[in-house]
């Protein structure tokens, strides 16, 4: 049944996000095609709160541009007055906070120039309404820390901290812990204060995962300076990058060279909404329903303030994450997503748009896989409707306990259809909301000729376009040295227009190789030599690992987890022959950032004991064995482990993965 949400009571007073309702668009979409609608709403979208930051820029450029003029003049033998120099300061002063400003990023889908209408600089808390305000002063550390200090004066405040710390004046010990180890995850700058004190990881936003050339090399230069210890590039579960070993200083001319190859990695970390995940082969996929990179985009930047770092987003009571899919497979794992878009048709009217999932997070205490909204929307109302359910979020997520703060807990305390009635509310309130309250089932089954629920993305695969191929390679545990990510640059700019593509399983691919070229790329040597860790047809073990970064650089972590996975794998591919690939994920700690849930066999850190020569029991690293977690159209998390306190040592851990593989998949012993 349709339905006109905004003639519905609501809960919601609407006064009350007067701030988002001065957004709203107000020219129709009908006549624009899908990806003139995208972009065309995020053109019109928060265009306030980007002025927030901007003046943030403009501010702290205001006075080295100033004295530049002036030693220009001076220099010229230009006589100036003090009248006339107040006239260039005022004139620099207004073009920050003009009301007429322009700012534009270009991006792969067109220029987004956004006209900034607002004089006022507003702060993440002026978001905020006043019983969400209440809530947060009385919540946990970090919502305390979040008003006293708000995270959105950090992009410019890494800047001054970077200066100060080149002049000698401080260091970074002298810096306050809930700016170290908390603000500046706003500017996506992590201190790895356990492993590595004073070095910080960098996270990026890699909208679908899609890289270029220019920017791989780039990685590798900027991590280059510290060392192959150190100095290391991870693709994440998330299909984005992370940089790791700098200093405070590097971070901050890290953070502002990143727009200038088209990336960013403000609002990545902390309570903010994640890296945007699509399908990596959107647009090549012959099994293609919906091209996720043009919708990824555009959250991305409106989320984001094109880059720059957006206020309003920056009070939310914690994480959150979106992803789309754009097939049948769902590569981008919807169902562990809090909003997971499945594109599906109308039945009857063939309308392209999206069932809708909420909910699905991994944490310590719960873990919770994706349930239905029970709701369909068109494809052109999926920013809207992300808008009304982050604004939900934002406003009505717990402040108290951070392990109940995820969105879950959220549509629980409210129930579903007071939940669902509240995002059509915000909608309509936007610009009007076309809703069905049911979902789609597929018209047919799919005959697709993928292993366990889904294709693998390895190795050698035509595309929808005549004579083009895409091409998988593995990346071990997804981690990256310096050469290897020049390696890939020189292997995209010969073989695929200069685009890299990353997957949710920390892997990459190289789109549009033509056919005639396939195998030159298979033949290339960094294939093939001894020592070299990169492959496009690596083993059904060890080939479909994935690992989270583990206790080399996390606080959280309680084991080793890539060396460690990567040798038992490795290991397991010489003792057992398998019909298919088995999925091996392997996390640190309890928080799951490995998603062991989700994998075919998944090992979580956890404590255990082992006999020591004496006979002693003595306490050692270990992990929690788990096995069942299904992806794809039939997703299925196994929440219980099938074993607890397993040692992690060969010794102790291959018997019982050779057993599962044996068992559970069907694998047999070699001779």
């Amino acid at each position: 049944m349709y339905s006109n949400a905004g003639k519905q009571n609501s809960i919601i007073d609407l006064q009350r996000m007067q701030n988002t309702s001065n957004y709203m668009p107000s020219d129709s979409m009908n006549d624009l095609s899908t990806h003139q609608a995208i972009d065309s709403r995020v053109h019109s979208y928060n265009v306030s709160s980007n002025i927030d930051s901007l003046r943030h820029m403009a501010y702290t450029a205001v006075a080295p541009v100033s004295s530049s003029i002036v030693s220009f003049l001076i220099t010229d033998n230009v006589i100036i007055t003090s009248k006339m120099l107040l006239i260039v300061v005022f004139a620099l002063l207004a073009s920050a906070t003009s009301v007429e400003g322009y700012v534009g990023r270009q991006n792969a889908y067109g220029r987004c120039t956004h006209k900034l209408y607002s004089n006022s600089f507003k702060l993440g808390k002026d978001y905020l309404p006043e019983e969400t305000l209440t809530r947060a002063a009385g919540g946990n550390m970090f919502e305390k820390v979040k008003l006293t200090n708000d995270p959105a004066n950090v992009w410019t405040e890494v800047t001054e901290y970077a200066a100060a710390i080149r002049s000698g004046t401080i260091d970074w010990k002298d810096i306050a812990s809930d700016d170290m180890d908390i603000r500046v995850k706003y500017a996506g700058m992590f201190h790895r204060k356990k492993a590595t004190p004073g070095k910080f990881m960098m996270r990026l936003r890699v909208p679908n995962g899609i890289l270029n050339s220019q920017q791989l090399r780039y990685f590798a230069d900027a991590v280059e300076p510290y060392g192959p210890e150190l100095g290391v590039v991870d693709i994440t579960t998330r299909a984005n990058i992370q940089l790791r070993g700098m200093p405070l200083e590097d971070a901050a001319d890290i953070f502002k060279h990143l727009p200038t190859i088209g990336l960013t990695c403000a609002m990545s970390g902390l309570d903010n909404l994640r890296n945007m995940v699509g399908s990596p082969i959107a647009g090549i996929d012959p099994y293609e329903i919906y091209d996720t990179r043009a919708l990824t985009k555009s959250i991305d930047d409106w989320y984001t303030g094109n880059g720059l770092g957006n206020p309003e987003w920056c009070n939310m009571p914690r994480k959150f994450n979106i992803a789309i899919s754009g097939s049948r497979d769902d590569f981008a794992h919807t169902h562990i997503n809090d909003i997971g878009l499945i594109p599906i048709h109308h039945s009857r009217t063939n309308q392209l748009g999206f069932n809708v999932v909420l909910g699905g997070y991994f944490s310590i205490k719960r873990i919770a896989g994706a349930i239905p909204m029970d709701c369909w929307i068109p494809e052109d109302e999926a920013l809207d409707f992300c808008r009304a359910v982050l604004t939900l979020f934002r406003d009505f997520g717990s402040r108290k306990d951070r392990q109940k703060a995820r969105l879950m807990w959220l549509i629980e305390e409210m129930g579903m259809d007071k939940f669902r009635q509240e995002v059509f509310a915000l909608m309509s309130s936007y610009r009007g909301a076309m809703m069905i309250n049911t979902q789609f089932e597929p018209a047919q089954q799919y005959t697709s000729e993928w292993t366990q629920g889904h294709r693998s993305l390895l190795g050698v695969h035509p595309q929808k376009q005549d004579n083009l191929n895409f091409i998988g390679v593995h990346i071990p545990v997804g981690r990256l040295s310096v050469s290897e990510c020049r390696i890939l640059a020189d292997l995209a700019d010969k073989y695929s227009d200069g685009e890299v593509r990353l997957t949710v399983e920390q892997n990459a691919i190289f789109p549009n190789i033509h056919t005639n070229q396939v195998s030159s790329f298979t033949e290339e040597p960094v294939f093939h030599e001894d020592g070299s860790r990169l492959s496009i047809y690596p083993g059904q073990i060890s080939g479909q690992v994935v690992s989270c970064t583990g206790s080399q650089f996390c606080p959280l972590a309680l084991v080793e987890t890539k060396l460690t996975i990567d040798a038992l794998t490795r290991k397991l591919d010489e003792l057992v022959t398998i019909p298919n690939p088995v999925r091996i994920h392997m996390t640190g700690c309890p928080n799951s950032c490995g998603q062991v849930q989700l994998a075919d066999i998944g090992l979580m850190g956890a404590p255990a004991k082992k006999m020591n020569a004496e006979g002693v029991m003595k306490a050692v690293p270990g992990v929690n064995v788990f096995v069942g977690g299904k992806i794809g159209e039939d997703a299925m998390l196994a929440e219980k482990p099938m074993m607890t306190g397993i040692p992690l040592t060969e010794e102790d851990l291959i018997p019982v993965l050779t057993k599962i593989l044996v068992d559970t998949f069907h694998g047999q012993l070699k001779q």
